[in-house]
């Protein structure tokens, strides 16, 4: 299969769990990791090359990130650009490793920025399932700008720096009638970002390691309920209540009747923790039609209440990650005999300022795979991914990625 095509099928799968990696501006692996995979293989990279590909893809779709980020009100009139700067997270990796020099990278950056979409989140917003795609479209445009700058174009250079073409769109007045001018606002568009703490921080550690399939606001309740379930032995029968104290604007709705979406149910508090406590081996299963219908996973479900805090908004909550640290959330859950168990976080599992070492990372990636991958194609994973810098071909191991495929 062609490099766009493999693209556009695993940029979507990698968002369709809702599993992927994040970061304070949306979710740079979706796109990062399987182009800069791709291009590897395509180009017979090592493991080294791909590895500093991924480190950079993510330096600079961070840096173009917070150079745009909107202002609150902005964000709340017209949505949020996750999947407009996601473009740049597909570009860098494969540009990279096509080697490509800095005027064609430049050009690269240029072209990125007339083909990203309109900076707003309606498809999330409004709970479709399109917004999987959206992330595998900016895979299969990553290929084709890369391919395209390879062959060779003129000008389209110093995008970032010209107001008319990329900051000044996602960040700037819309002109009035006839007046041929673009503004930027000054709250907003920060430009020096492009540049801030260069070789001396490294944007890829600010990563959050989601260890749950669900969205990144579920995360902590997932962690918290897993915790207390794996602490104090009680099942899912024993439970009476579920408080979520501050709950999440928009991620405590439950329907009685189910769910039809996976987007749906992954930003659904209840339904998550529900399924952290009926099945704590996460995987698709999670969000299979039959599950996401469950009279006795809903009923259960619909014990997860909002604790009286305030609700936090999905806004504060990225603003509180962008300054590197994470909302805080209390759990109590109440047995019928009276029981209660609570515990608290402000720092999940797989937080930058929570990140299990390497060895839990291993112990749960064997944890995660176990439904899709057999123990020893996992074990040689492992133990492929641990020793990258020493591929010499990432080709001859892209097959252990592969339930088919035999080792």
């Amino acid at each position: 299969m062609a490099a766009p095509h493999a693209a556009l099928i695993l940029g979507t799968l990698a968002d369709a769990l809702a599993w992927e990696d994040c970061s304070p501006t949306g979710q740079p692996s979706t796109c990062a990791v399987p182009c800069a995979w791709l291009a590897a293989e395509e180009r017979h990279k090592s493991g080294r090359e791909l590895i500093a590909a991924i480190i950079a893809a993510y330096e600079v779709y961070q840096r173009i990130a917070l150079a745009v980020q909107p202002s609150e009100g902005r964000w709340r009139e017209k949505g949020w650009g996750m999947q407009n700067w996601q473009i740049f997270a597909a570009i860098i990796p494969i540009a990279k490793l096509y080697g490509l020099d800095a005027r064609k990278i430049n050009q690269a950056i240029g072209m990125g920025c007339e083909c990203s979409v309109i900076p707003t989140n309606f498809a999330a917003a409004t709970m479709s399932d399109f917004s999987h795609y959206e992330y595998g479209y900016r895979g299969r445009d990553g290929f084709l700008i890369a391919k395209a700058v390879e062959k060779g174009i003129y000008n389209q250079r110093d995008a970032l720096d010209d107001p008319r073409c990329y900051t000044g769109i996602v960040c700037g007045d819309e002109s009035a009638n006839g007046d041929d001018e673009t503004k930027i606002h000054a709250d907003e568009s920060d430009r020096g970002w492009l540049t801030r703490e260069l070789g001396t921080r490294c944007l890829i550690l600010e990563t959050m390691l989601r260890r749950w399939p669900a969205g990144i606001w579920a995360q902590s309740s997932a962690e918290l309920a897993h915790m207390l379930q794996q602490k104090y032995a009680f099942s899912p029968e024993q439970v009476e209540e579920i408080l979520v104290d501050p709950p999440v604007e928009g991620y405590m709705d439950i329907p009685r009747e189910g769910l039809i979406l996976d987007i749906h149910a992954q930003n659904a508090i209840p339904f998550v923790v529900a399924s952290v406590l009926t099945d704590p081996v996460p995987g698709a299963h999670w969000y299979s039609s039959g599950r996401m219908r469950d009279t006795k996973l809903l009923a259960l479900a619909q014990r997860v209440k909002p604790g009286p805090s305030q609700a936090q908004s999905v806004i504060s909550n990225y603003q509180c990650f962008q300054k590197g640290s994470y909302p805080n959330q209390r759990m109590i859950i109440k047995l019928k005999d009276g029981t209660p168990y609570q515990a608290e976080t402000d720092c999940p599992r797989g937080h930058p300022g929570n990140m299990p070492d390497m060895q839990e990372q291993i112990k749960s990636f064997h944890h995660q795979a176990k439904g899709v991958l057999p123990e020893e194609k996992i074990c040689r994973l492992t133990e492929a991914i641990c020793t990258l810098e020493d591929c010499r071909d990432i080709a001859e191991i892209s097959a252990l990625l592969s339930p088919q495929n035999k080792i």
